[in-house]
């Protein structure tokens, strides 16, 4: 066990981390797991809890705590009328079978596999956010039939990958199909449950070599509850101000932000 001269910083740190997710979770709609898995895993690696397997206990705690800010995100905006009730209720099956697929996955990859993929996404979704156009389109509707459960399930299954609630997905799927940026990000909030319940309940069940002290399967009890802890009271707020402001300049700052931290992530692997 760490002694609490270690141990104490990185509490503080995990709770100022969660803040910061939530706010981004319900401002941008990016999911909070894209700011979580890098740094539970910096966090349990200085607390000497690394290995081949420390990655699986980040994405799965990241994704526990998507269980419930992901929630409260959607409640927040569903009071201002803007979900799309009707793309979620078509569109769960699809993301909910590409979720459970990824934890298998998952529990089958080593930490340095899942660091790469983990930082090649990031890269994808950073570069996106800074060079993505507000009119680039697909189309004016959201796919239909094979080409929809196609897509659902690649959302789920990427997502699961990366430890997130699909908002880096989700979002520019749904702009990219005429769905107003709003609309998109509110409805990417019910993504996340889709994503996080199944895969959770999974990883669960999934035994974990030197894992931080207090996991339940792959999911680290201490930091799920302090990360929630903040994240349930900054994600309201992140929601409400996504409605009174253009999040445009500051979705460029996060992107360069989320770019250096999936080039630090590849850096750390290349570096052995």
């Amino acid at each position: 066990m760490p002694d609490l001269a270690t141990l104490l910083p990185m509490v503080a740190l995990l709770m100022a981390i969660g803040a910061f997710a939530g706010v981004i979770a319900g401002l941008l709609g990016v999911g909070g797991g894209i700011v979580l898995v890098p740094a539970f895993f910096y966090a349990f690696s200085h607390l000497g809890y690394g290995g081949p397997e420390l990655m699986r206990v980040c994405l799965a705690t990241s994704l526990a705590t998507i269980i419930l800010t992901s929630a409260r995100s959607v409640m927040a905006h569903s009071k201002k009328g803007a979900v799309e009730w009707e793309v979620l209720r078509r569109w769960w099956p699809y993301i909910g079978s590409g979720a459970v697929i990824g934890m298998f996955v998952v529990s089958s990859l080593r930490s340095t596999t899942l660091q790469i993929i983990f930082g090649v996404l990031a890269l994808g979704a950073g570069l996106y956010m800074a060079l993505g156009k507000s009119h680039w389109r697909l189309g004016q509707t959201m796919p239909v039939g094979r080409k929809r459960a196609g897509v659902g399930t690649v959302i789920g299954f990427f997502s699961v990958l990366m430890g997130i609630g699909g908002g880096s997905f989700g979002v520019p799927l749904m702009t990219l199909y005429n769905i107003p940026i709003h609309r998109a990000v509110a409805t990417a909030a019910g993504f996340g449950i889709i994503i996080a319940v199944p895969s959770v309940v999974g990883f669960l069940f999934v035994h974990i070599e030197n894992a931080p002290p207090f996991s339940f399967g792959a999911v680290n009890l201490p930091a799920f509850g302090m990360v929630i802890a903040m994240t349930l009271l900054t994600a309201p707020i992140g929601a409400g101000l996504a409605h009174k402001m253009n999040p445009a300049p500051l979705k460029r700052v996060f992107a360069v932000f989320i770019t250096l931290v999936a080039l630090n992530m590849l850096r750390k692997v290349m570096m052995g």
